[in-house]
């Protein structure tokens, strides 16, 4: 069984299946009688921080729903280092590291240097890799494509509609966080790209979500968020924190954000009202969300680290 540390919170719950708890103290009670084969009743615990299993800067977390797994992107390395060692991880509910290196950039016949956002629709993976949108088959991992992007300096967040359109952002940041002007917005439609934004002025767009009829955008740089329709119009321009990276939509027409200024995830309401929902987490990256399980998942981009947090 893979290392990991779970600590406890009373504010929230989750439960750990019996198989998790049998090297630390979750057996049947010690009054049960010899031969007892009645199983104890499992541990609640708020918080679950998967560390210490190999993970390497991860930047994104996804959930496969069918498939009911995670996968965690890990850049291993600088965020625009092309030195093909970048993996993604393969992570069961319940925190064991399946699969730490499903997909290899090391492995011959795979380009993978810094994979950040992922999306996954029609059977197909679509991983962000500094210049590039790589394709993978998403039960196998096996490479199927890529599309990379003449001028682009730091591809990142990746989305799909129900279409199986796919969107990803251009922060527009060079190696050492300083704007490039490549802020744009693409699509990925019928095997052409296309941007539906350029400009320096996006404010570093990082975290994209297929929403509402178009797309909702968060922002690295000028820590704001605004919606884009169809036509390429922004609306809504409205500033929540600092240094904006992922975000997930609700089924209330709200969705949540992370933010490094604030070491925080924030959930914004249809209204536009903004709470806090998890704090004290330290540059909290491209976070994932399992609508099964109502469970906020947190890679932790300087702490080599995913902690799940239940949304409440």
């Amino acid at each position: 069984m893979t290392a990991r540390t779970i600590s406890t919170d009373p504010r929230t719950l989750l439960t750990l299946p019996l198989f998790l708890l049998a090297g630390c103290g979750g057996g049947a009670d010690d009054g049960a009688g010899e031969g007892a084969d009645a199983p104890a009743a499992p541990r609640e615990v708020a918080e679950m921080t998967v560390e210490n299993v190999g993970f390497a800067t991860p930047e994104s977390v996804l959930h496969l729903t069918d498939a009911d797994v995670y996968l965690v992107s890990n850049i291993n390395g600088a965020p625009l280092d092309a030195d093909g060692n970048g993996f993604i991880s393969r992570l069961s509910p319940e925190g064991e590291v399946l699969e730490l290196r499903f997909i290899d950039g090391a492995a011959e016949g795979v380009t993978l240097n810094a994979p950040k956002g992922m999306a996954a629709t029609g059977g197909t993976l679509y991983v962000t890799d500094i210049d590039c949108l790589r394709m993978f088959d998403v039960a196998t991992g096996a490479p199927t494509g890529e599309q990379c992007i003449e001028g682009a300096t730091f591809l990142n967040d990746v989305a799909a509609d129900s279409d199986g359109n796919v969107y990803f952002t251009d922060s527009g940041l060079d190696a050492a966080f300083e704007g490039t002007g490549a802020d744009a917005i693409y699509m990925l439609s019928g095997g052409t790209v296309a941007p539906v934004l350029a400009d320096p002025s996006l404010g570093r767009p990082n975290g994209v979500a297929s929403m509402n009829g178009g797309l909702q955008i968060v922002t690295f740089g000028s820590g704001e968020s605004y919606f884009v329709a169809p036509t390429g119009e922004r609306s809504g321009i409205t500033a929540i924190a600092g240094s904006l990276d992922g975000i997930e939509p609700l089924e209330d027409g709200g969705y949540l954000v992370s933010s490094w200024g604030n070491s925080a995830v924030h959930r914004v309401a249809a209204d536009g009202t903004v709470t806090t929902v998890v704090e004290g987490v330290d540059a909290p990256a491209d976070i994932g969300f399992d609508r099964t399980r109502s469970r906020i998942l947190i890679p932790l981009f300087n702490g080599d680290a995913v902690v799940f947090r239940t949304l409440r």
